[in-house]
């Protein structure tokens, strides 16, 4: 287990990913076809990005529909947004630190005719957001994997792997609760790479609890890893 989670692995990962010289940009994944910029995470390079269509029933044309507003954090090349509106949320907001990976959304927004119903913001976690909008669904594929607090990242593509002390994963706990609307979810997907029991004492310094909606074990570099779609949940302080 203390391999899986070992966040070098993942920097190499990540570094492999970045030194690939076949990078088509488009590509097909569950169905549908999407582009992907230089700069940003492709979904080819990591099985991460179908086994969350999977997780969240989005996969392609037999998603479950949807319906309310919906806010992808980290959207990268925007496959999970783009897939909500396709399934039939109302509103949808993208938001990434990266500025190639809102471009990215934006693009395959309009390539599959959502645009009019996906906006897509730059910037860390919920900070691009007016502090006013409520969302009926919040969903961000973390960056699990914990990294030592001083960790200096070397680019941009390493914060889609590592999370440097869990700083991120604190900040994002601390402020999800308050952009719900009143009966909606926040999803998280996490896995057996990053540090579960870690994540329960963050979310119990501010009254919140995780439930494990659904999960998948896969091989990867030789090793199970278990993928989680786990759900924030509120105290009775919180509603």
């Amino acid at each position: 287990m203390l391999a899986v989670r070992d966040y070098r692995r993942s920097l190499e990962r990540s570094r492999i990913a970045r030194r690939t010289i076949v990078r088509p940009t488009a590509f097909d994944m569950r169905g549908r076809d999407w582009d992907v910029l230089p700069g940003v995470f492709s979904p080819i390079c990591s099985p991460t990005t179908a086994l969350v269509l999977d997780l969240l029933d989005l996969g392609g044309p037999r998603a479950v529909p949807r319906t309310g507003s919906f806010l992808e954090i980290g959207c990268g090349a925007g496959l999970v947004a783009v897939s909500g509106a396709l399934a039939g949320c109302e509103r949808v907001v993208a938001t990434d630190v990266n500025p190639d990976a809102a471009a990215n959304t934006e693009l395959n927004a309009a390539r599959h005719g959502v645009g009019d119903r996906t906006r897509v913001v730059c910037g860390d976690l919920f900070d691009p957001l007016d502090p006013a909008e409520r969302f009926d669904t919040i969903f961000w594929s973390s960056n699990y994997v914990l990294a030592p607090e001083d960790y200096e990242y070397r680019s941009t593509h390493e914060r889609a792997y590592v999370d440097a002390g869990y700083r991120t994963h604190r900040r994002f706990l601390a402020e999800v609760v308050d952009r719900l609307t009143p009966t909606g979810s926040a999803l998280l997907h996490f896995s057996s790479r990053g540090d579960l029991p870690r994540l329960l004492r963050l979310a119990g310094e501010f009254d919140l609890g995780l439930r494990a909606r659904r999960g998948v074990t896969v091989q990867e570099a030789g090793l199970p890893v278990d993928h989680l779609l786990v759900e924030i949940t509120r105290s009775t302080s919180h509603r």
